[in-house]
């Protein structure tokens, strides 16, 4: 049976073309890290971590490469930043449709004196961005958003919270995990303080692996949660003032670096804007599927302009985890059953506690693996 895989919002798969042999070469043939040596294979490294740096820089239309610092993923660097800039007495909003990677931390302040509100979300989950004004207080500091849900695809208007958060003075996070790679992502236009992006996503690299970019004044505010060598200022015991090794303490993934660096010599190659207009192809296809098929409700929204490719059902006359178990079984195709570590996500939806299935297709998915998992949804949905 063949295997058609449906889970991109967790993970792209397959990875373009070169990108799990350049890790391979890496393993086999340099070996070195940055920064610790001058000979040339390390120097070699270094021109491989500079130039996705500037790729990064580039994608994201943000000046400065040398503020693209590369984290762990994107948890760790949402991680870095909450917990780097919050500090007791501190408020926080976020909208009703976040992930756990920023609802885990946030909830964890709230035991060193970080107060935070959720800006509420239609059944679509939209946010209710005329809500804000009233919802902050004097001591309000950040505001962190998911530009797209992994839940529904549903997009929100990064551009217009922006500009209601610099009127207030207020710092604005972007958790661009679902949009990063699918639609253009532009640092300046929409206001951002910081972006935290996961490699292994939309840009299409492998894991274990993501970057946070810092506007330089927030970064001058945000104290580093991880300290230790650099490969520079060996002199000292403390962290170096510059970037970006203030915040890259440790060997970094080097593997890594080289696998998404291949990965995104091929969004550059490819565009993003060919890549979204492939995916929202298919995601119109999907959606006008789903409207003659009355045993399942979508959750999130019709609109195809407000929305990237993942598409959430909730059957109606089976349990969820049991129809993605026969997605699996009798059609090859793979999902995501559950609540997708997003609960605050599914509770706007209407979808807690069963959750959905998830579907969410990404560059190499086929108009015949949507057309089978439709076919596949109309019988299991039965």
């Amino acid at each position: 049976m063949k295997t058609i895989y449906l889970d991109n919002a967790a993970t792209s798969f397959p990875k373009p073309a070169g990108v799990s042999q350049r890790m391979k070469d890496y393993l086999d043939s340099v070996g070195a890290t940055v920064n610790r040596s001058v000979y040339s294979s390390a120097q070699d490294a270094g021109l491989v971590l500079l130039t996705l740096r500037e790729r990064l820089a580039k994608l994201f239309h943000f000046d400065d490469p040398t503020y693209v610092i590369l984290t762990p993923g994107m948890t760790a660097g949402m991680n870095m930043v909450i917990k780097g800039f919050l500090k007791s007495g501190d408020h926080c909003l976020v909208s009703s449709m976040e992930h756990n990677a920023v609802m885990r931390p946030i909830q964890q302040l709230t035991e060193c004196g970080i107060s935070f509100d959720r800006i509420p979300c239609d059944r679509e989950g939209f946010l209710d961005i005329d809500a804000i004004e009233g919802m902050i207080r004097p001591n309000t500091r950040l505001l962190v958003m998911a530009h797209g849900s992994n839940v529904s695809g549903t997009v929100q208007d990064a551009e217009r919270v922006g500009k209601i958060c610099a009127a207030h003075g207020i710092a604005f996070v972007l958790d661009a995990a679902q949009t990063a790679g699918h639609i253009d992502v532009d640092f300046y236009k929409f206001g951002l303080s910081a972006l935290c992006v996961p490699g292994h996503k939309g840009l299409l690299g492998p894991g274990g692996i993501g970057a946070m970019l810092l506007r330089k004044d927030f970064a001058a505010q945000l104290t580093p949660l991880i300290a230790g060598g650099t490969g520079s200022a060996s002199d000292s015991e403390l962290l170096p003032s510059y970037m970006p090794d203030r915040f890259e303490s440790g060997t970094p993934n080097m593997p890594g670096v080289y696998g998404w660096e291949a990965a995104m010599a091929f969004l550059d190659e490819t565009g993003v804007e060919n890549l979204h207009a492939h995916e929202m192809a298919l995601t119109e296809r999907f959606l006008n599927g789903l409207k003659d098929i009355d045993t399942v409700r979508l959750a999130g929204t019709w609109d195809l302009d407000r929305r990237v490719g993942v598409v959430s059902v909730d059957f109606k006359n089976i349990d969820n985890a049991e129809a993605a178990y026969r997605l699996e079984t009798e059609y090859g195709i793979l999902t995501r059953c559950g609540l997708h570590c997003a609960p605050s996500a599914h509770k706007s939806l209407d979808t807690f506690p069963q959750g959905t299935v998830r579907f969410a297709v990404g560059f190499a998915s086929t108009e015949e693996d949507v057309d089978t998992a439709l076919e596949a949804i109309r019988v299991i949905g039965a």
